[in-house]
């Protein structure tokens, strides 16, 4: 499956279009991140507790929109987005889509 995220694939004709596909996961802080994440505010730095659930986030939220396109028969799908929301006190939202397409083989 190919992904990208403009409206066409560089040298790939697009025979079809599938409609929107989308995926997403949320997810709760951990208390003990959240411990880290304090102390790495006091002196500065990367959150990596943090960067890690932000990326396992988009690659489950990827990963859903990935088969919800290959259901629907799409060998691609163009213009991927991500998005993020609060959903709950503690807890967020990772949100991909984009539009599932056929490419010309």
């Amino acid at each position: 499956m190919l992904l990208s995220n403009i409206e066409t694939i560089p040298d790939r004709k697009i025979v079809k279009h599938l409609g929107m596909v989308q995926g997403s996961t949320v997810r709760a802080k951990h208390a003990g991140r959240d411990i880290m994440a304090g102390l790495k505010n006091i002196v500065g730095g990367e959150l990596k507790g943090y960067t890690e659930l932000l990326n396992e986030s988009r690659e489950e939220a990827l990963g859903r929109m990935t088969e919800q396109a290959a259901r629907l028969g799409a060998n691609a799908v163009i213009n991927v987005r991500f998005a993020t929301s609060n959903v709950a006190a503690g807890a967020s939202e990772v949100f991909a889509y984009g539009t599932a397409v056929v490419l010309e083989e």
